[in-house]
C-alpha cells in the first residue's frame, strides 16, 4: 500500500465519520434546516467519480471499499431530506 492510498483511505474514512451524525440529526429534527440538497448531491457525485476513477485505473485499494458506505450514507441523508421536506409541508398545511 502506497502512502498516497493510505492518505486517500484516511480522507474517505474521515468524511464517512461525519455522515452518521448528519443522518441522526436529520432523522431526529424532522427538518431540512441546515441542509443543502445541492451540496449533498455534489458530495454523492464526487463519491461516484471516485469509484469510477478506481474502476478505470483498476486500483482496488482499501479506499475503494470505503466509497460504498459513504455513498449509502449520503443517499440516506438525501432521502431523509425529502422525508423532512414532506413533514414540513404537512405541518405548514395544518397551520
Amino acid at each position: 500500500m502506497t502512502l498516497a492510498s493510505i492518505f486517500e483511505t484516511l480522507m474517505i474514512v474521515c468524511f464517512g465519520v461525519s455522515w452518521p451524525m448528519s443522518i441522526v440529526r436529520s432523522y431526529r429534527s424532522r427538518s431540512t434546516k441546515g441542509k443543502s440538497l445541492p451540496f449533498m448531491c455534489m458530495i454523492l457525485f464526487g463519491y461516484f467519480c471516485g469509484v469510477a476513477a478506481k474502476l478505470l485505473s483498476h486500483t482496488y485499494n482499501l479506499a475503494f471499499y470505503f466509497y460504498f458506505p459513504n455513498i449509502i450514507m449520503v443517499s440516506t441523508d438525501i432521502c431523509l431530506y425529502f422525508r423532512n421536506r414532506q413533514i414540513e409541508k404537512r405541518q405548514a398545511d395544518v397551520r
